[in-house]
């Protein structure tokens, strides 16, 4: 009990304030053979204030079961060259329901970012970044569609027919 009292005194003069987490420390017995002996170190037990929030989840994906999408080259089923994914549009509950493809000119110019359903990607084959993303659509059909304007309502091109409108509540 000492000795905590002594970390709390050192920790008060030393810098006004005593520490976040501190330290429990017991004196250890003292023993008749070695009297002048400096006490054996005690492993010090970090004390948990009780209203401390609950240490975080922690997932571990492994490297070959998921990549990030930003960036990859988009082609169809006819492997023709269909853009890359620029952007990724969540809805209010943060699901996620398009891509932005940044579609058509060369190298940069001339081209249009077009939305198109998640659904109509297929993932399959993304090992590594040289890997491309599949679409369910033509280049006829992405080529018709308009073109995305941020802050406009959003036009999503969709392979199956069966998209649900983004409800957005202002």
């Amino acid at each position: 009990m000492r000795a905590m009292m002594r970390l709390m005194l050192v920790a008060i003069i030393a810098g006004g304030i005593a520490p976040a987490v501190s330290y429990a420390a017991e004196e250890p017995p003292a023993t008749q053979a070695e009297p002048n002996a400096p006490p054996s170190p005690t492993p010090a037990v970090p004390v948990v204030p009780k209203d401390a929030p609950p240490p975080p989840s922690v997932t571990i994906i492994g490297a070959s079961d998921a990549h990030g999408v930003l960036g990859r080259d988009v082609r169809s089923a006819a492997d023709e060259d269909m853009g890359r994914i620029v952007d990724v549009v969540v809805d209010r509950t943060g699901k996620v329901r398009a891509a932005v493809i940044d579609f058509g000119g060369f190298l940069g110019v001339g081209s249009r970012k077009i939305v198109v359903d998640w659904n109509a990607l297929h993932f399959g084959k993304i090992a590594n970044k040289k890997d491309s993303i599949s679409l369910e659509l033509t280049k006829a059909q992405v080529a018709a569609a308009p073109e995305y304007k941020e802050d406009t309502p959003i036009v999503v091109l969709g392979a199956s027919g069966t998209l649900q409108p983004l409800q957005f509540i202002p």
